[in-house]
């Protein structure tokens, strides 16, 4: 069951088809708007989503928020790589929220 306010509420089930058959239990991924990065961060190696939205947001809840923003950082495992191979590839980090969003 999806809780009233997560980012997932609005998310499509799917539907069945002509026999009846689901393709997939479960939703359809949510729709990812564009999300407006107020910071860019150097990455360090050994650095991980969850601590850089605690050190940002205060929440470590909101790692998917930088995910977000940084669509072609796909894993955690990612960043290590990440700041191995581009240091002066910034990733992007927005607001915890975007204007306008409850």
């Amino acid at each position: 069951m999806i809780e009233k306010g997560s980012r997932y509420e609005n998310a499509r089930p799917f539907v069945e088809d002509d026999q009846g058959n689901l393709p997939f239990r479960g939703i359809r991924p949510r729709v990812i708007g564009p999300a407006r990065p107020v910071l860019e961060h150097y990455l360090r190696i050994g650095e991980r989503h969850d601590l850089l939205a605690s050190h940002y947001y205060n929440d470590p809840d909101l790692w998917w928020r930088i995910l977000d923003a940084n669509p072609n950082v796909l894993s955690a495992g990612e960043l290590d790589q990440r700041a191995e191979d581009n240091p002066a590839d910034p990733l992007l980090v927005p607001r915890a929220r975007e204007p306008g969003a409850r």
